[in-house]
């Protein structure tokens, strides 16, 4: 409906333009003069002639009285022809003016021709620069159209796209669902819920493997610990050296099992330090976008960020803030407090929510994996957000603090200021 009226209103622009100039350029100046009006200048400056000084114009003519020398006796206004050469080359109307059968002098008519010409043209041209102007104004109208229902709507997919590429599968990709592209930005959102499905699934599995090798971990070891004490005992009762050397092999043997199998169970809490983390200088302006990307229900006020050059990775940046706001709107679903400061190394920002905070137990634990406070109830979650924010700033050369605040919880993400690392 909206391109209609604005195609609409540029075609009604363009028929505006023709028709002024097509009337323009069709139009034929009337140069002639108003017979009637002639007539009564004539007739009124013969009946004047002797006492010209008293003559009045009561026409709508502008006219010039000359006598037989050339000498000017009557104009209505300055600027006038006053010379019969003057009003050839004018194209003026001469008529003579008689009295008692004789002619006295002449009165020259103004031709006012060009100047209804020069009228006709500013008339045209102003009526040409509206058109123009108004088309102006629908073209920009439509760009900032565009923009607003087709060029936003990508720029949000692309961090969309980049988030789930990062692996934050929590922020939902918000839509107009009168968009022009509303149907198509769902279907985004629905690829991004159904892999944190898949993503949740997954971590359920892996819990279960997890499970799995600490209670195989823990019945392993117990029938090896009992080799293990029978071979001491048989050592410490064996009578020669081949027999105390044999017990002396199986105990070797014991305890390289036993480190083997908690290898295996230490090594399933290190997958996590494959994610790799690149820093590079960024400007602390783009802070401004991350955090618009991270607000997802645009309920923090975000303060100016102080212009400085920053040392970080900002895909895992964007993670860090991701992670952050997402835990506060699902666990607290309040408004969120910014702060930003800088000092000579670094440049910290506060994100402090409305929830109040959690017991003073508990918070040494929420950086640690698959660890979560008592307020989750039934929200799903497995644990790692604040865990793997902690390590990615940590590769940054920068730091996580999780403390209660005056009013909730808040989290200080300190990011290192370039060349200070």
């Amino acid at each position: 409906m909206k391109k209609r009226v604005l195609l609409i209103c540029l075609i009604l622009a363009f028929a505006v333009e023709i028709i002024a100039l097509v009337g323009f350029a069709v139009q034929d100046p009337d140069n002639s003069q108003d017979a009637v009006a002639v007539n009564e200048a004539v007739q009124s400056v013969q009946r004047d002639w002797n006492s010209m000084e008293n003559h009045k114009n009561h026409t709508s003519l502008d006219y010039v009285v000359i006598d037989r020398n050339g000498r000017v006796v009557f104009q209505t206004k300055p600027g006038l022809s006053e010379s019969i050469n003057m009003a050839v080359i004018h194209r003026d109307t001469i008529l003579d003016i008689q009295s008692d059968g004789s002619v006295e002098g002449k009165i020259i008519i103004w031709n006012n021709g060009a100047q209804t010409l020069q009228s006709q043209k500013r008339t045209a041209v102003m009526v040409l620069a509206a058109a123009i102007l108004i088309q102006c104004g629908i073209c920009v109208g439509y760009v900032l159209y565009l923009d607003r229902v087709v060029i936003k709507p990508f720029q949000d997919l692309k961090g969309f796209a980049e988030r789930i590429a990062g692996g934050n599968l929590d922020i939902p990709l918000e839509m107009d669902r009168h968009n022009l592209f509303g149907v198509f930005t769902e279907s985004f959102d629905i690829m991004r819920a159904e892999l944190k499905k898949a993503r949740a699934a997954e971590a359920e599995a892996n819990a279960s493997k997890k499970e799995l090798v600490a209670k195989l971990s823990h019945d392993i070891k117990t029938p090896v610990a009992s080799i293990k004490a029978v071979s001491e005992v048989g050592m410490a009762l064996a009578e020669d050296d081949k027999m105390r050397n044999n017990y002396t092999q199986i105990i070797r043997k014991a305890d390289q099992i036993n480190t083997l199998i908690t290898n295996l169970f230490t090594a399933t809490l290190e997958e996590l330090r494959q994610l790799t983390v690149t820093p590079t200088d960024i400007e602390s302006r783009e802070l401004k976008t991350l955090f618009e990307n991270s607000d997802y229900l645009g309920r923090a006020f975000i303060p100016d960020v102080p212009d400085c050059l920053l040392y970080a990775d900002k895909l895992r940046l964007q993670q860090v803030f991701d992670n952050i706001f997402a835990n506060s709107y699902k666990y607290a679903n309040t408004k969120i407090d910014v702060a930003i400061c800088k000092n000579s190394r670094s440049l910290s920002v506060c994100m402090e929510d409305h929830g109040g905070g959690v017991s003073r137990e508990e918070l040494p634990l929420l950086k640690e994996k698959f660890k979560r406070g008592s307020n989750v109830k039934d929200m799903e979650g497995a644990g790692l957000g604040l865990y793997i924010s902690d390590y990615f700033m940590k590769e940054m050369g920068g730091g996580l603090v999780v403390e209660n605040g005056q009013n909730g919880l808040k989290v200080t993400v300190t990011i290192a200021l370039s060349g200070t690392i």
